[in-house]
């Protein structure tokens, strides 16, 4: 379990994380969200002890990870799949972590095997694609054996089947009664793995919930609807209190009336439907309403 309490870090008058308070408990994947300059790799560096915190704590298992003897054995991480050595082979990179870490050399050999990397354990580094950097760093992660994972943006560079595999790592690992802690900007990702998540906008936490209710804090389920009179059709929807957007394939999207209003309505006047569907609010709709003020870096729109 990671446990984070009013956890602070200043640079000079810049405030990067702002008295940031929850827990990563074990049994599930916890994405971790938020815009560029949000504070989540200050976070998870602070949590590794990379980063001094200014004030506050962040502890794995009540303890901080600098007085985990062979930390990693209690927490294993991948922040950045580019800090190997690109000179060193996949397999002396783990064999160097392992010795460091009291690790037998024997997990080394089975963690290539589970990453898909055996193949590649004599090859150098510095060859190797973002792919299969990620899948190296993984391993790395997964060397010790450890209760409490963090990841920071895994996916990146992995192709669909590594993707496909990385979603089933990640739940076996919380199957297994595991933490893990998932950094990511990509929404669709999110939806696809976490169970839980924690939402930072401008260093502050913004949400710390289960996915399905984060989801419900987007905008209303919207209602589809394709018929052979759309004009008239809107115009009876519109009568009863909906608002209605036509869109450019001849469907109509509704809000304000439930799909039973709506096909009362059609009956009632007499309008056949081809399609009438609820489409529910996104996690990427959810996510761009919470942090909408929290966005540091936002485009215009192009002339």
């Amino acid at each position: 379990m990671i446990e984070l309490r009013d956890l602070t870090k200043r640079y000079g008058r810049t405030t990067a994380v702002d008295r940031l308070t929850c827990t990563v408990r074990p049994g599930h994947v916890t994405g971790f969200l938020g815009p560029n300059g949000s504070g989540k790799s200050t976070t998870l560096r602070m949590i590794l002890g990379l980063i001094q915190p200014t004030s506050g704590t962040a502890t794995v298992d009540g303890h901080r990870f600098r007085d985990h003897r062979r930390g990693l054995r209690h927490v294993g991480a991948l922040l950045d799949a580019g800090d190997a050595h690109g000179g060193r082979s996949a397999r002396s990179h783990l064999a160097a972590l392992a010795a460091g870490n009291g690790i037998p050399r024997t997990r080394v050999d089975q963690v290539l095997h589970e990453v898909g990397l055996a193949a590649a354990a004599h090859r150098r580094i510095g060859g190797f694609s973002l792919g299969m950097r990620q899948r190296l760093g993984i391993a790395g992660a997964l060397l010790g054996d450890p209760p409490v994972l963090l990841f920071d943006e895994p996916i990146n560079g992995l192709d669909p089947e590594g993707v496909h595999w990385v979603r089933g790592l990640f739940r076996r690992l919380a199957g297994e009664g595991r933490t893990v802690l998932v950094s990511s900007h990509l929404m669709t990702e999110m939806e696809n793995t976490a169970d839980q998540l924690i939402v930072l906008g401008k260093g502050r936490l913004l949400a710390a919930e289960s996915v399905t209710e984060f989801a419900s804090r987007g905008r209303r389920p919207t209602i589809l609807v394709r018929a052979c009179d759309t004009a008239t059709l809107a115009d009876v929807l519109t009568s009863a209190g909906a608002t209605v957007r036509p869109q450019a394939d001849g469907a109509l999207t509704v809000t304000g009336l439930t799909v039973t209003r709506v096909s009362e309505l059609a009956i009632d006047h007499r309008i056949p439907l081809s399609e009438l569907t609820t489409r529910t609010a996104s996690l990427e709709e959810a996510f761009m309403h919470l942090t909408a003020d929290s966005v540091e870096y936002l485009a215009g729109d192009p002339r």
